[in-house]
């Protein structure tokens, strides 16, 4: 049996390398398609690519079901994006996996921040760029060409598939997955699995694979910050009467400490395994201009994944060219908080709400609006699913794969597990620190893409081979 299972394996190894091409192709087609989830962007280009999956997944010939739907948003009548989904069941007590990811992608910027057209996928340098080529089409592209790599060398090896398989490719992860609570509550039987790969995350770097263990949590909102009923002509009133702009920037200088720490009470730190990381390597993933320092204490991975974070990333204000000598009555900013793995959105909201009203200037009126939450997550890795897909990556890759933290948030893992509560949540992923996920000129390292496929093929036989 087990001689049986390494040939079967070296079939999947023979069989992404002869299917990656067509693979690189999809993956190209697809993002070709603008589908952008904004409400601001046209929603038949969403639907297009829902479509165009769905037919991929129908030429498979591996699933019982395929079908694009859609979920009411909350408790309204508006319908969200369109996801794609499909389900084989299992046989002889095999395991169910449940494979996720996003068709949606977030929008372009301006044309020219894109060294080539940001919906033209174009190969450079061993890299496909392009809007969603690693984020997070890519992330479909490894579940389909895994499958089918799976699917091909079952049939040329003779052996049964009698693995469960189902897919869920969201259409609104870019924006917020507002339906995706209801989605999971009304396909719960289409979509109940023993275990699930969320492939959205990164890998430590292109040689080496990760398995994303911990996520920060995610609090945003709306800051309004008014001081005047109406604006002022500011060489009669300044100096004697504050201005908005004035108040918002002394209440906001007040959530980090001089070394940019943050600096609200109340907020937490959690204890995490770190590899190492240094400064040399923090500069040329993020970025950093010559002279500019870091910010915050203590490991700098502990700063991006255990520690809170805060950003200001979007302020209503005049803009220069329309700047006129004018006391602006009030000002608003979004504010988006990271917060620690274990700890509750909803406490660290209070937290920096109590703070802001604590540290507003000169009697500034403050309030607060749209408050979104996204839980924080770790990953329970004792489960026999942690052990199989680290198995996979370190054959795949030929290297011994990393547990990594993300600073970034995905809340809808929460409900999966809220829905699903015995399942085993897996965070993989196809991006890399160089791959600008949604910023201007976003690509994909080909190799590493080509290793995922690999590793989930190789994962998706193992569970194959698995009698729960």
């Amino acid at each position: 049996m087990e001689q049986d299972q390494t040939a079967f394996e070296a079939g999947i190894r023979a069989t992404v390398a002869e299917q990656f091409p067509r693979t690189m192709s999809d993956l190209a087609d697809l993002v070709r398609i603008p589908s952008v989830s904004w409400p601001a962007f046209d929603a038949a280009h969403v639907a297009h690519s829902a479509d165009a999956i769905a037919a991929l997944l129908r030429e498979s010939g591996v699933f019982d079901t395929v079908d694009v739907r859609r979920a009411p948003i909350g408790d309204t009548e508006e319908m969200g994006q369109p996801a794609v989904v499909a389900r084989r069941e299992p046989k002889n007590g095999r395991p169910t996996v449940l494979l996720y990811a996003h068709h949606d992608v977030q929008p372009p910027g301006k044309d020219e921040d894109w060294d080539s057209p940001a919906f033209e996928p174009a190969e450079r340098n061993g890299r496909l760029y392009g809007r969603g080529a690693a984020d997070d089409k890519a992330g479909v592209m490894s579940h389909l060409g895994a499958i089918r790599a799976f699917a091909a060398a079952a049939e040329a090896a003779g052996t049964d598939m009698d693995l469960g398989i189902a897919l869920f490719i969201e259409g609104e992860e870019e924006w917020a997955s507002q339906s995706f609570g209801n989605f999971l509550r009304e396909n719960r039987d289409l979509l109940a699995a023993d275990a699930i790969v969320v492939a959205d995350s990164s890998n430590w770097d292109t040689e080496t694979p990760a398995l994303t263990v911990a996520l920060r949590g995610a609090v945003a909102f709306n800051l309004r910050v008014d001081t005047l009923d109406h604006a002022s002509h500011s060489g009669m009133f300044g100096g004697a009467v504050p201005d908005g702009m004035l108040a918002a920037v002394r209440t906001l200088n007040s959530l980090w400490d001089a070394e940019g720490a943050v600096a609200v009470p109340g907020l937490v730190t959690a204890d995490l395994d770190l590899p190492e990381y240094g400064e040399e390597r923090l500069r040329e993933e993020a970025g950093l201009l010559e002279g500019v320092t870091s910010i915050g204490r203590g490991a700098i991975l502990s700063r991006q994944w255990a520690q809170p974070a805060i950003t200001l990333t979007g302020i209503d204000a005049p803009d220069v060219a329309n700047a006129s000598n004018t006391l602006i009555p009030g000002v608003r900013v979004r504010v988006s908080a990271r917060i620690a793995p274990g700890q509750d959105p909803a406490i660290a909201y209070a937290a920096i709400e109590a703070h802001l009203r604590a540290n507003a200037p000169f009697g500034a009126h403050l309030s607060f609006e749209d408050p979104d939450f996204g839980q924080a997550f770790l990953v329970d890795t004792s489960g026999w699913a942690v052990s199989d897909v680290r198995g996979a990556m370190a054959d795949a890759w030929e290297k011994e794969p990393v547990d990594i933290g993300v600073g970034g948030s995905i809340p809808f893992i929460a409900e999966l597990v809220e829905e699903f509560p015995g399942a085993q949540i897996l965070v993989t992923g196809v991006e890399d620190p160089d791959g600008r996920a949604h910023s201007p000129n976003e690509s994909l390292h080909i190799e590493s893409f080509r290793k995922s496929v690999l590793t989930e093929a190789l994962f998706l036989a193992r569970l194959n081979a698995r009698q729960l």
